[in-house]
């Protein structure tokens, strides 16, 4: 079937944005010419691919079939796009990183200061998402490396890892709110009767702590979820709970104290991955490098 590449280029921008102005945006078209490309598609494969309302855009079940094929299909001609542009000693070229929040803002940004003074016309793509949706950005070759907590349920054998530190997870509370806590060895039984607050599901962090609840025979059940360590730390301060965050988030929270745990708490450890079924780009492979050299 001899269908013009644009057609598909246009599908996959209003497949995976489900907004028609928001691929024209992306595309540098109109709205008008996006909607024709895309009924164009649907003829020559007759059948619909989209389910549109005055509201919103949501994919057939043939759509998201199609996408599947697409979306990979784009990655590599993106990925060949950028190789060829790293021609001249990385004269150019981008770096696609994907990684959470956390990890950018206290563990990241020395590595990239260094990379962008080595490297400055390379153009450095982060996108952030929780560590088990970073995998899924990396197998779908969205991203040319993720820095990631480890472990990760989403990880199998298919990504080459490398450790880049390791770290301990805390309880930490207001020292005005809490100050019974501090000082002693507090366990998982009596943090269990205090407001908890906690990354949300999508997290490993919150896998681990049901985990370390389950295995003392522990119920947990936090008083809040969210997406974000800092706010979270923001909540602590003021009183609303403890909170359950890496250690080294506490650098510039002299309000807040860690708790002793009478228990055990295990390490994690932050990698940096790479899919293991595809060689990486040289502007990648520069930035592992930064990581190697401090091993």
């Amino acid at each position: 079937m001899d269908i013009n590449y644009e057609l598909y280029k246009v599908f996959y921008h209003v497949a995976t944005t489900l907004s028609f102005s928001e691929a024209s945006r992306q595309l540098y078209i109109s709205q008008s010419a996006v909607s024709q490309s895309v009924k164009t598609l649907e003829k020559k494969l007759g059948t619909p691919l989209f389910i549109r309302s005055t509201k919103s855009v949501q994919l057939t079940p043939e759509g998201e079939t199609l996408l599947r094929h697409i979306e990979p299909a784009i990655q590599l001609i993106r990925q060949g796009e950028s190789n060829l542009m790293e021609a001249g000693s990385l004269g150019g070229g981008q770096l696609r990183i994907g990684a959470t929040d956390t990890i950018c803002r206290y563990l990241l940004i020395p590595y990239l200061n260094q990379y962008h003074k080595l490297y400055p016309k390379v153009h450095i793509r982060i996108i952030n998402q929780t560590s088990l949706k970073c995998v899924d950005l990396l197998e779908s070759g969205q991203v040319d490396l993720i820095v990631t907590n480890y472990p990760n349920s989403r990880m199998g054998n298919r990504e080459q890892l490398q450790v880049i530190s390791e770290f301990h997870d805390v309880f930490t509370a207001s020292r005005s709110h809490y100050p019974q806590l501090e000082n002693r060895r507090v366990s998982l039984k009596e943090i269990q009767n205090y407001p908890i607050l906690m990354l949300d599901r999508h997290s490993t962090t919150n896998e681990f702590l049901h985990q370390m609840f389950r295995k003392e025979q522990l119920e947990l059940i936090p008083e809040i979820e969210l997406d974000s360590n800092d706010v979270l730390l923001d909540l602590a301060t003021i009183g609303l709970g403890l909170a359950f965050v890496p250690e080294y988030c506490l650098t510039d929270h002299e309000k807040l104290f860690p708790i002793t745990l009478a228990e055990e708490m295990p390490s994690r450890k932050v990698v940096l991955a790479t899919a293991g079924n595809a060689s990486i780009t040289q502007a990648a492979r520069e930035f592992v490098q930064l990581f190697e050299q401090d091993e």
